[in-house]
């Protein structure tokens, strides 16, 4: 009788060892998944703040860049303007020109007639010397205002013909400076918009982290009370078996086995026919160690259609991970395990080949395993 009390003791005190061993490797895996957490949050923040200095400045080019295409906008006008005028005038011109051009042509032809003998015909018919004087004047003026006239009618064109190609490379430079601005500003917005989404994923991430960080808290100082309460002696409560909630290490789970993927999470291929998987396989060797990815209960152990030998580990908060076409079972449904523990031996998947398959889900929907494993280097 005394042997089998003292045999009870010691096993109930080897169960507590154990009991305390376990829950002092969840608070330090809590302590270590809030630390990194806290780090994440931190890097998180860093990164918000250049970003946003990255924003303010793209805004400050975006609105740059918007008053230069305004200026260039008005400039253009400008000369739009000026090469109407321009063109308006050498129409008025060329009208002109051609409005003068049989007067002119006419009183040529006539000075051509009249000749040297014309001039000496014109000017023996004046009475006197003085007369003679007066019309050698008159038609030495009459040639030269016609001359003048031809030359600053020229002359005006001519200016008006090069102010015009001026204005119009003057034209040809703005819009090709408006489209530079516009393509700038474009491209100054589209990357604001873009900071501007990247932020508000940021803080999306920030507020989630903030919120298993919580998560994290609670079960760190639940585990704590678990331990003084062992440490005084007291009896310790009924576990759910899954003390540290799965959710704060989303992206850092240990893998089920180190191998290579087979196959990946989602729709296989791109024709009619593909097909598509809630999981991932893994290939490694068969009768390499199965291990559980995080705490929790073995829901299932035991043959399955579909998935060959499989175990279902519940997490609490409806998330379960799945580990299927085992070789073996080393599990019992109802046993609670913790991360690490083995869960069966690999056999061979659908294919045929060494493996193991892997899946994850959450709310009863299967979720790609790989966002909530550890991301391999």
């Amino acid at each position: 009788m005394v042997l089998a009390l003292m045999l009870l003791a010691s096993a109930l005190a080897a169960a507590q060892t154990t009991d305390r061993s376990r829950t002092e490797a969840q608070a330090d895996r809590a302590t270590e998944r809030l630390q990194a957490l806290e780090r994440e949050a931190a890097a998180l923040a860093a990164q918000e703040r250049s970003l946003l200095t990255d924003l303010r400045r793209l805004e400050v080019a975006r609105d740059l860049k918007s008053a230069q295409l305004k200026q260039l906008d008005a400039s253009a006008a400008r000369v739009t303007l000026e090469l109407g005028n321009a063109a308006n005038q050498i129409d008025a011109l060329e009208a002109q020109e051609q409005e003068l051009r049989p007067a002119l042509e006419a009183r040529m032809v006539q000075l051509y007639k009249l000749g040297s003998a014309g001039y000496v015909r014109l000017l023996f018919d004046v009475s006197d010397l003085k007369e003679f004087g007066r019309a050698y004047r008159l038609m030495s003026a009459l040639a030269a205002v016609d001359r003048q006239r031809v030359i600053d009618h020229r002359h005006t064109l001519d200016q008006l013909r090069k102010g015009r190609a001026t204005l119009e490379r003057q034209k040809t430079e703005l819009t090709k400076l408006q489209h530079q601005a516009q393509s700038a500003r474009a491209d100054a917005a589209q990357a604001a918009t873009a900071h501007g989404l990247l932020i508000g994923e940021i803080d999306r991430r920030r507020d989630l982290t903030a919120e298993l960080a919580g998560e994290l808290q609670t079960a760190q100082q639940k585990l704590q009370r678990t331990l003084s309460a062992m440490s005084s002696g007291a009896p310790r409560a009924a576990s759910d078996g899954s003390a540290l909630p799965i959710r704060p290490f989303r992206g850092a789970l240990d893998w089920p086995a180190a191998g290579r993927i087979m196959s990946r999470f989602g729709r296989q291929g791109a024709t009619a026919s593909a097909t598509s998987q809630n999981g991932v396989q893994l290939s490694v060797a068969e009768g390499t160690p199965i291990m559980a990815v995080h705490d929790g209960t073995v829901a299932f152990a035991g043959p399955f259609t579909g998935y060959g030998n499989l175990v279902i580990v519940d997490h609490g908060a409806q998330t379960y991970s799945m580990y299927g076409q085992l070789g073996e079972i080393h599990a019992q449904a109802g046993t609670r395990i913790d991360r690490g523990d083995t869960l069966g031996l690999a056999g061979r998947v659908m294919s045929g080949f060494p493996g193991v398959y892997f899946e994850m889900r959450v709310d009863g929907k299967p979720v790609d395993p790989l966002e909530w494993l550890k991301k391999r280097p």
